[in-house]
């Protein structure tokens, strides 16, 4: 007789887990109908949400679990109003006040104290937690996988479908798993890992899949480095990246306003301390990258994957159409290459921790007397945090413009740019052509590397500031 062996579950994955505890049905001729418990809208697109639900007679079935900011093409200089500099833009903000309000939705308004950047406000409040889907009108959405979520950016019409009825159809994602093992060098940041994982694998090195970050350097990172690393998991093509939630995440999130407390924060614990990758878990995709050998990054092209080491060279067969945009030539070294403007913001580079390590470097400095800098934090929270810190005065000192927290010029629809033609070195996560206005040609990089190279007036190596 063959001899009994007891049942033993086939180990999944943590995206598996976040998957298949959304899944309300299967649907015929593939796919399934997923549960989305948090949606998150923005002035840009979400009044076309919110009137399209309302013109079509229906209502939002659960609005406390839609929230709304003001943060896309608000305008971010000091002593700001409703104007947006967008042309038309105006309308966009009022329209989405009107239209959250008829709602019944809560939203984070231009002057509201929690205003800020949608990816920086939701783990700020609490909104995004472990084991949650959350879905939002922008690509960067994936930043708030950082803590253990599946998280992704939808167009206004899936938003406006969510909203209704609770839930999304979807095609289930193949699954990736990036792990970083090792340690960081000095100066290596986050910024640096995601750039080095696309320019090494393409801009198209995740597509179709949902990736999960591990190894000893990404576990190492603090909550605000990790969602910068899910932050740019879009630019590899990934429909979400994240990363399994531990005490760093459940610190973090305690005390948040939208956060579990008393009885039922316990209870949250010990659900999410499950949300982890079985240690059996199979990938359909797995890639290994040895931390202690990524350099600092900037890129060179119109793309994040044209991207290499601060103190590498073009490579010698680079496509010709990014070098020429970028006035720039195979086999160079980029350091040296006089700049015009820096500018350190977005939902990838603006929290408090990287403001403090850019003020750092700044500290008793000037920049160069040509560059036109600018830093933006990324919430009403983080500005009023790093006043109290005196960061400001030292971006100020060294002269930095100070700004009202939002996208701004991260990218050129808020109606504000940078000269035609500048270079540009910024911590944003996108470089395509005219991004930052007309004919701007821009290097992205860490915040280190964009005060590095304001104080130099040229693209310099942080390294040597340290």
């Amino acid at each position: 007789m063959p001899k009994w062996r007891p049942f033993l579950p086939e180990p999944i994955s943590l995206f598996d887990r976040l998957w298949d505890s959304h899944v309300v049905t299967a649907l015929p001729g593939g796919g399934a109908l997923v549960a989305i418990d948090r949606v998150f809208l923005h002035e840009r697109t979400g009044a076309s949400a919110l009137n399209a639900l309302a013109e079509a007679e229906r209502k939002v079935l659960d609005p406390a679990r839609v929230f709304a900011v003001t943060d896309h093409i608000v305008d971010t200089r000091p002593g700001r109003t409703d104007h947006s500099l967008m042309p038309g833009g105006q309308a966009f903000i009022t329209e989405t006040r009107a239209a959250a309000r008829a709602a019944g939705i809560r939203l984070f308004d231009v002057n509201d104290p929690d205003q800020g950047i949608v990816h920086v406000i939701s783990p700020e409040l609490g909104i995004i937690l472990p084991g949650c889907t959350l879905i939002a009108p922008d690509s960067h959405t994936c930043t708030q996988g950082a803590f253990g979520a599946l998280a992704w950016g939808v167009g206004s019409s899936e938003a406006e479908h969510a909203m209704a009825t609770g839930t999304l159809r979807l095609n289930k994602p193949k699954s990736m798993r990036v792990t970083f093992s090792g340690a960081l060098a000095k100066g290596v940041t986050p910024k640096d890992m995601i750039m080095s994982l696309i320019a090494r694998h393409g801009a198209a090195g995740g597509k179709g899949h949902a990736i999960e970050f591990a190894g000893d350097a990404v576990t190492a990172l603090d909550m605000e480095g990790r969602m910068t690393l899910c932050n740019m998991a879009t630019e590899f093509s990934a429909m979400s990246g994240f990363i399994a939630p531990d005490d760093k995440s459940f610190t973090y999130l305690k005390g948040r306003r939208f956060a579990p407390s008393g009885a039922l924060w316990d209870l949250a614990i010990a659900n999410w301390s499950r949300l982890q990758s079985d240690a059996d878990a199979v990938f359909d995709t797995d890639i290994i990258i040895d931390a202690a050998a990524i350099r600092p990054m900037i890129s060179w092209g119109t793309s994040p994957e044209n991207s290499i080491a601060i103190d590498g060279t073009i490579p010698e067969h680079a496509s010709k159409r990014p070098l020429e945009y970028m006035e720039l030539q195979s086999g160079q070294n980029l350091i040296g290459t006089p700049i015009d403007a820096a500018f350190i913001g977005s939902c990838t580079n603006s929290r408090l921790s990287d403001l403090r390590r850019a003020s750092a470097l700044l500290k008793g400095k000037k920049i160069a007397d040509h560059v036109k800098a600018i830093c933006v934090p990324g919430s009403s929270r983080i500005k009023r945090e790093a006043e109290a810190e005196g960061i400001d005065a030292l971006f100020r000192d060294a002269g930095f413009e100070w700004r009202e927290s939002g996208c701004s010029m991260c990218f050129y629809a808020g109606g504000e740019s940078f000269a035609a033609g500048s270079r540009v070195i910024s911590t944003t996560n996108r470089n395509f052509e005219s991004r930052q206005g007309p004919a701007v040609k821009t290097h992205i990089a860490s915040p280190e590397t964009v005060v590095a190279s304001a104080l130099a007036g040229r693209i310099a190596d942080m390294r040597e500031l340290v």
